[in-house]
Protein backbone atom coordinates (compact mmCIF):
# COMPACT_ATOMS: atom_id res chain seq x y z
CA UNK A 1 0.00 0.00 0.00
CA UNK A 2 1.23 3.48 -0.90
CA UNK A 3 0.67 5.87 2.00
CA UNK A 4 0.31 9.49 0.90
CA UNK A 5 2.06 12.16 3.02
CA UNK A 6 0.01 13.81 5.75
CA UNK A 7 -2.33 16.50 4.41
CA UNK A 8 -2.22 15.41 0.75
CA UNK A 9 -5.63 15.51 -0.95
CA UNK A 10 -6.53 11.85 -1.53
CA UNK A 11 -10.28 11.70 -2.20
CA UNK A 12 -13.42 13.70 -2.92
CA UNK A 13 -17.07 12.80 -2.61
CA UNK A 14 -20.40 14.56 -2.42
CA UNK A 15 -23.76 13.82 -0.85
CA UNK A 16 -26.72 14.25 -3.17
CA UNK A 17 -30.42 13.71 -2.43
CA UNK A 18 -30.76 12.39 -6.00
CA UNK A 19 -27.67 10.30 -6.69
CA UNK A 20 -28.97 9.09 -10.07
CA UNK A 21 -29.32 12.68 -11.26
CA UNK A 22 -25.81 13.43 -9.99
CA UNK A 23 -24.39 10.44 -11.86
CA UNK A 24 -26.14 11.49 -15.05
CA UNK A 25 -24.86 15.08 -14.71
CA UNK A 26 -21.21 14.33 -13.94
CA UNK A 27 -21.17 11.46 -16.39
CA UNK A 28 -22.19 13.84 -19.17
CA UNK A 29 -19.96 16.75 -18.08
CA UNK A 30 -16.80 14.91 -16.98
CA UNK A 31 -17.16 11.57 -18.74
CA UNK A 32 -17.41 9.62 -15.49
CA UNK A 33 -18.71 6.08 -15.24
CA UNK A 34 -19.93 4.67 -11.95
CA UNK A 35 -19.79 1.47 -9.95
CA UNK A 36 -21.86 0.82 -6.85
CA UNK A 37 -19.82 -0.09 -3.80
CA UNK A 38 -20.95 -3.00 -1.56
CA UNK A 39 -24.37 -2.49 0.01
CA UNK A 40 -22.79 -1.88 3.40
CA UNK A 41 -21.50 1.47 2.11
CA UNK A 42 -25.02 2.94 1.96
CA UNK A 43 -25.47 3.58 -1.75
CA UNK A 44 -21.91 4.82 -2.27
CA UNK A 45 -21.27 5.05 -6.04
CA UNK A 46 -17.62 5.38 -7.05
CA UNK A 47 -16.79 7.41 -10.16
CA UNK A 48 -14.16 6.43 -12.72
CA UNK A 49 -12.37 8.27 -15.50
CA UNK A 50 -11.05 5.86 -18.09
CA UNK A 51 -11.28 3.07 -15.53
CA UNK A 52 -9.45 4.92 -12.74
CA UNK A 53 -11.19 5.95 -9.49
CA UNK A 54 -11.59 9.73 -9.21
CA UNK A 55 -14.48 10.53 -6.82
CA UNK A 56 -17.80 9.27 -5.48
CA UNK A 57 -21.40 10.30 -4.94
CA UNK A 58 -23.51 9.12 -2.02
CA UNK A 59 -26.94 9.78 -0.45
CA UNK A 60 -26.93 12.09 2.57
CA UNK A 61 -26.08 10.55 5.92
CA UNK A 62 -28.80 10.82 8.60
CA UNK A 63 -28.46 14.21 10.26
CA UNK A 64 -26.31 15.61 7.44
CA UNK A 65 -29.12 16.38 5.01
CA UNK A 66 -29.01 19.80 3.39
CA UNK A 67 -27.29 21.55 0.53
CA UNK A 68 -25.16 19.27 -1.58
CA UNK A 69 -21.44 20.00 -1.51
CA UNK A 70 -18.17 18.39 -2.46
CA UNK A 71 -15.95 17.22 0.38
CA UNK A 72 -12.18 16.95 0.00
CA UNK A 73 -10.39 14.33 2.11
CA UNK A 74 -6.84 14.92 3.35
CA UNK A 75 -4.47 12.06 4.07
CA UNK A 76 -3.70 10.98 7.61
CA UNK A 77 -1.69 8.09 8.99
CA UNK A 78 -3.94 8.12 12.07
CA UNK A 79 -7.45 9.58 11.70
CA UNK A 80 -8.06 9.59 15.46
CA UNK A 81 -4.85 11.51 16.13
CA UNK A 82 -5.71 14.02 13.40
CA UNK A 83 -9.17 14.49 14.94
CA UNK A 84 -7.46 15.30 18.25
CA UNK A 85 -5.27 17.86 16.45
CA UNK A 86 -8.35 19.43 14.85
CA UNK A 87 -9.86 19.96 18.30
CA UNK A 88 -6.58 21.15 19.81
CA UNK A 89 -6.31 23.92 17.22
CA UNK A 90 -9.88 25.16 17.56
CA UNK A 91 -11.64 23.15 14.86
CA UNK A 92 -14.67 20.86 15.19
CA UNK A 93 -15.02 17.15 14.55
CA UNK A 94 -18.36 16.69 12.81
CA UNK A 95 -18.11 12.92 12.38
CA UNK A 96 -15.90 10.96 14.74
CA UNK A 97 -13.27 8.67 13.19
CA UNK A 98 -15.17 5.78 11.64
CA UNK A 99 -13.96 2.54 10.09
CA UNK A 100 -15.25 1.92 6.54
CA UNK A 101 -14.83 -1.87 6.40
CA UNK A 102 -11.33 -2.64 5.13
CA UNK A 103 -11.27 0.46 2.90
CA UNK A 104 -9.92 2.79 5.58
CA UNK A 105 -10.97 5.19 8.33
CA UNK A 106 -12.49 8.62 7.91
CA UNK A 107 -13.71 11.57 9.87
CA UNK A 108 -15.34 14.86 8.93
CA UNK A 109 -14.17 18.11 10.48
CA UNK A 110 -14.15 21.87 10.06
CA UNK A 111 -11.67 24.62 10.77
CA UNK A 112 -12.64 27.31 13.32
CA UNK A 113 -14.28 29.37 10.53
CA UNK A 114 -16.48 26.48 9.42
CA UNK A 115 -14.57 25.16 6.37
CA UNK A 116 -15.65 21.50 6.15
CA UNK A 117 -13.18 18.83 5.04
CA UNK A 118 -12.58 15.12 5.45
CA UNK A 119 -9.71 13.08 6.82
CA UNK A 120 -8.85 9.71 5.27
CA UNK A 121 -6.63 7.03 6.74
CA UNK A 122 -6.12 4.64 3.84
CA UNK A 123 -6.73 0.94 4.03
CA UNK A 124 -7.58 -1.03 0.90
CA UNK A 125 -8.83 2.22 -0.69
CA UNK A 126 -5.79 4.42 -1.25
CA UNK A 127 -7.66 7.29 -2.91
CA UNK A 128 -7.36 8.90 -6.32
CA UNK A 129 -6.06 6.59 -9.03
CA UNK A 130 -5.95 9.04 -11.95
CA UNK A 131 -3.28 11.70 -12.43
CA UNK A 132 -4.41 15.33 -12.51
CA UNK A 133 -3.77 15.65 -16.26
CA UNK A 134 -6.33 12.97 -17.10
CA UNK A 135 -9.74 14.39 -18.10
CA UNK A 136 -12.23 13.77 -15.32
CA UNK A 137 -9.61 13.53 -12.58
CA UNK A 138 -9.31 15.67 -9.47
CA UNK A 139 -6.56 18.20 -10.14
CA UNK A 140 -6.63 20.95 -7.47
CA UNK A 141 -8.55 22.42 -4.54
CA UNK A 142 -8.74 25.70 -2.66
CA UNK A 143 -10.01 26.72 0.76
CA UNK A 144 -12.34 29.71 0.30
CA UNK A 145 -12.63 31.63 3.57
CA UNK A 146 -13.46 35.10 4.89
CA UNK A 147 -10.95 34.57 7.70
CA UNK A 148 -7.64 33.76 6.01
CA UNK A 149 -5.60 34.27 9.16
CA UNK A 150 -7.54 31.50 10.90
CA UNK A 151 -7.13 29.09 7.98
CA UNK A 152 -3.45 29.94 7.66
CA UNK A 153 -2.89 29.08 11.31
CA UNK A 154 -5.15 26.00 11.45
CA UNK A 155 -4.30 23.92 8.39
CA UNK A 156 -0.49 24.09 8.71
CA UNK A 157 -0.76 23.34 12.43
CA UNK A 158 -2.93 20.25 11.88
CA UNK A 159 -1.32 18.90 8.71
CA UNK A 160 2.24 20.24 8.85
CA UNK A 161 2.01 22.34 5.68
CA UNK A 162 4.59 24.91 4.72
CA UNK A 163 3.13 28.04 3.14
CA UNK A 164 3.78 30.50 0.32
CA UNK A 165 1.99 33.80 -0.28
CA UNK A 166 1.14 34.98 -3.78
CA UNK A 167 2.56 38.44 -4.46
CA UNK A 168 -0.55 40.10 -5.89
CA UNK A 169 -2.05 43.26 -4.33
CA UNK A 170 -5.49 42.41 -5.72
CA UNK A 171 -5.75 38.81 -4.47
CA UNK A 172 -5.10 37.30 -1.04
CA UNK A 173 -4.01 33.81 -2.06
CA UNK A 174 -1.76 31.33 -0.29
CA UNK A 175 -0.40 27.91 -1.24
CA UNK A 176 0.01 25.07 1.24
CA UNK A 177 2.82 22.62 0.46
CA UNK A 178 3.68 19.05 1.45
CA UNK A 179 7.34 18.09 1.10
CA UNK A 180 7.90 21.14 -1.09
CA UNK A 181 5.01 20.36 -3.46
CA UNK A 182 1.82 22.50 -3.66
CA UNK A 183 -1.23 20.50 -2.61
CA UNK A 184 -3.88 23.04 -1.61
CA UNK A 185 -4.67 26.72 -2.11
CA UNK A 186 -6.27 29.23 0.25
CA UNK A 187 -8.31 32.11 -1.20
CA UNK A 188 -9.83 35.00 0.74
CA UNK A 189 -13.51 35.41 -0.09
CA UNK A 190 -14.29 38.93 -1.28
CA UNK A 191 -17.52 40.93 -1.16
CA UNK A 192 -18.41 39.31 -4.48
CA UNK A 193 -19.57 36.30 -2.44
CA UNK A 194 -23.08 36.74 -1.01
CA UNK A 195 -23.03 36.72 2.82
CA UNK A 196 -25.13 33.54 2.93
CA UNK A 197 -22.41 31.57 1.11
CA UNK A 198 -20.44 29.71 3.80
CA UNK A 199 -16.67 29.13 3.61
CA UNK A 200 -15.88 25.94 1.73
CA UNK A 201 -13.31 23.87 -0.14
CA UNK A 202 -13.61 24.26 -3.91
CA UNK A 203 -12.55 21.17 -5.87
CA UNK A 204 -11.29 21.26 -9.46
CA UNK A 205 -11.65 18.49 -12.01
CA UNK A 206 -9.63 18.26 -15.23
CA UNK A 207 -11.37 18.61 -18.58
CA UNK A 208 -10.30 18.54 -22.18
CA UNK A 209 -11.87 21.76 -23.44
CA UNK A 210 -13.13 24.07 -20.69
CA UNK A 211 -15.65 25.96 -22.81
CA UNK A 212 -17.19 22.76 -24.16
CA UNK A 213 -17.51 21.36 -20.63
CA UNK A 214 -19.19 24.58 -19.46
CA UNK A 215 -21.67 24.30 -22.32
CA UNK A 216 -22.47 20.70 -21.37
CA UNK A 217 -22.91 21.63 -17.70
CA UNK A 218 -25.11 24.68 -18.23
CA UNK A 219 -27.15 22.76 -20.80
CA UNK A 220 -27.95 20.28 -18.02
CA UNK A 221 -28.99 22.96 -15.52
CA UNK A 222 -25.72 24.02 -13.87
CA UNK A 223 -25.12 27.70 -13.10
CA UNK A 224 -21.91 29.32 -14.37
CA UNK A 225 -20.42 31.35 -11.51
CA UNK A 226 -17.11 32.47 -13.04
CA UNK A 227 -15.23 32.12 -16.31
CA UNK A 228 -14.16 30.52 -18.46
CA UNK A 229 -10.92 32.42 -18.01
CA UNK A 230 -7.28 31.82 -18.90
CA UNK A 231 -4.55 31.51 -16.26
CA UNK A 232 -0.95 30.32 -15.89
CA UNK A 233 -2.41 27.04 -14.57
CA UNK A 234 -4.92 26.46 -17.37
CA UNK A 235 -8.30 27.66 -18.61
CA UNK A 236 -10.91 27.25 -15.89
CA UNK A 237 -14.46 28.00 -14.83
CA UNK A 238 -16.50 27.68 -11.64
CA UNK A 239 -20.03 26.28 -11.57
CA UNK A 240 -22.84 25.15 -9.31
CA UNK A 241 -24.38 21.83 -10.30
CA UNK A 242 -28.18 21.36 -10.50
CA UNK A 243 -28.33 20.11 -6.89
CA UNK A 244 -26.36 23.05 -5.49
CA UNK A 245 -22.81 21.67 -5.23
CA UNK A 246 -20.05 24.07 -6.24
CA UNK A 247 -17.09 22.82 -8.27
CA UNK A 248 -14.59 24.04 -10.84
CA UNK A 249 -13.18 22.63 -14.07
CA UNK A 250 -9.68 23.19 -15.42
CA UNK A 251 -8.04 22.43 -18.76
CA UNK A 252 -4.43 22.03 -17.64
CA UNK A 253 -3.16 21.97 -21.23
CA UNK A 254 -4.02 25.63 -21.93
CA UNK A 255 -1.49 27.70 -19.97
CA UNK A 256 -1.47 31.48 -20.37
CA UNK A 257 1.11 33.85 -18.87
CA UNK A 258 3.88 33.24 -16.39
CA UNK A 259 3.50 31.63 -13.01
CA UNK A 260 2.84 34.13 -10.20
CA UNK A 261 5.59 35.00 -7.75
CA UNK A 262 5.32 33.19 -4.42
CA UNK A 263 7.06 34.17 -1.20
CA UNK A 264 8.07 31.48 1.30
CA UNK A 265 6.67 32.06 4.76
CA UNK A 266 8.17 31.01 8.08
Amino acid sequence: MTVKPQGTPVWADAMFPDTEAAKNFYGAVLGWTFREMPSGQGGYAQAYADGKAVAAVVPPMPGLEGTSRWCLYLASSDAAATADEVRRHGGRVLLEPTQADDLGSLCLASDPDGVVFGVWQAGAHEGFEATKEQPGAFCWAEVFTRDPATADAFFPAVFGYTSQQMEDPDVDFRVYNVEGEPVLGRMKMTDDFPPEVPPYVNVYFSVSGCDEAVARATGLGAVLRYGPVDSPFGRYASLTDPQGADFSILDVTLLTGGAPELTDLP
